[in-house]
């Protein structure tokens, strides 16, 4: 087994971990702020939804954080002459309650994350079987999460570690499933949001590829922890700890940073158009840009689908023919002076032409 010393791992991690919890809060009160400001410029109650998840966000990477703490002064302080092999057979122990714990956390905030992935994915795609893979890929995240950590907490005293065989198996599927969730939806998003910016590009001024970069970021942010853990776990290597005490503050930081970043930019564009039409086009767009965020709106294929026709400059022509009848031509060409309301009665409209030129 290569990689860190444990004690000198649990130092390290448990003090980057403080320092993105510490990030992750000041994202919170940003994205609570960011809600607040949409739901009011589009003319609506808060969006409770989102701030329940971002809340259910900030409460498991909070109890993470105060697992990992203690867990740090058990092993460097309070246990460190009593418990038997030091602090180093400590934090090696998979079955000590700390570590199970923690471990517990985690997959319940990685399976809160992924679900709202998936569920945001299913607000844009509105359908369900576009979701029907991540979804599975969901579930085996949970049962093999479930696994795990009960595997782990089953160890023997003094002979148990993480990358036993009937250990092994379950954390390499929970790894492997989740990354795979988060890659998989975060395709579909951007895929979905590119081919209905591309479809309706004719008929807007603004472009929606913006949240296809916030989202592919958030993304790969992720992805790329993942596989770092994944591929730390692979090699044996106590790196894994490192790492994975770093995932559950940036579960958070992913969530809050499409939010905040989308709402500031539709903020600092509903500015640009502070008065008259532009400032209610501006913020019907910043409505329908983050819907998907929100939870709320229609499939991006029915978005930004009418034309203002108002707009359109429109020329009309019209022609008016009229036929006389021989009698009335003879008594003209006479010198006939008929009375007015003769000649209106014999005369007969035979034709109206409407031209719209565009």
């Amino acid at each position: 087994m290569s990689g860190l010393p444990l004690d000198l791992s649990a130092v390290i991690s448990t003090t980057l971990e403080g320092i993105l919890y510490g990030f992750s809060i000041f994202m919170f009160g940003v994205t609570l702020h960011i809600l607040r400001e949409n739901s009011r410029r589009a003319g609506r109650e808060t969006n409770y939804k989102m701030v329940s998840l971002s809340v259910a966000l900030l409460i498991g990477s909070t109890v993470h954080m105060i697992i990992d703490f203690i867990r740090a002064c058990r092993g460097l302080v309070l246990k460190r002459e009593s418990y038997p092999g030091g602090p180093i057979a400590f934090f090696t122990q998979p079955s000590e309650w700390t570590f199970v714990a923690k471990n517990a956390v985690y997959t319940v905030q990685t399976l809160l994350g992924d679900g709202i992935l998936i569920y945001r994915c299913y607000v844009v795609w509105q359908t369900w079987l576009v979701v029907a893979f991540p979804i599975l890929l969901w579930f085996l995240s949970a049962a093999s999460g479930v696994l795990a950590v009960h595997s782990v907490s089953v160890l023997p005293f003094g002979i148990g570690t993480v990358f036993l065989t009937s250990v092994r198996r379950w954390i390499t599927a929970f790894f492997a499933s989740t990354l795979a969730t988060n890659f998989s939806v975060t395709i579909l998003l951007a895929y979905k949001i590119w081919i209905t910016d591309r479809r309706v590009a004719r008929m807007r001024q603004d472009s929606l590829l913006p949240v296809v970069k916030v989202i592919a970021d958030a993304g790969v942010l992720y992805s790329v922890t993942l596989a770092a853990v994944l591929g730390c776990f692979v090699r044996n290597s106590n790196g894994q700890y490192f790492i994975l005490d770093l995932i559950c503050p940036i579960i958070s930081i992913t969530f809050y940073m499409v939010i905040i970043r989308i709402g500031l930019a539709e903020s600092q564009r509903s500015s640009e158009f502070g008065s008259g039409s532009g400032l209610n086009s501006g913020l019907g767009t910043a409505h329908r840009r983050t819907s998907f965020i929100n939870g709320r709106g229609r499939a991006a294929g029915q978005r930004d689908q009418a034309v203002p026709m108002n707009r359109l400059p429109v020329q009309v022509h019209i022609s008016k023919v009229c036929e006389t009848d021989a009698a009335t031509l003879e008594n003209e060409l006479e010198g006939d002076t008929g009375s007015e309301t003769d000649r209106v009665r014999d005369q007969k409209t035979t034709g109206l032409e409407v031209h719209d030129v565009v």
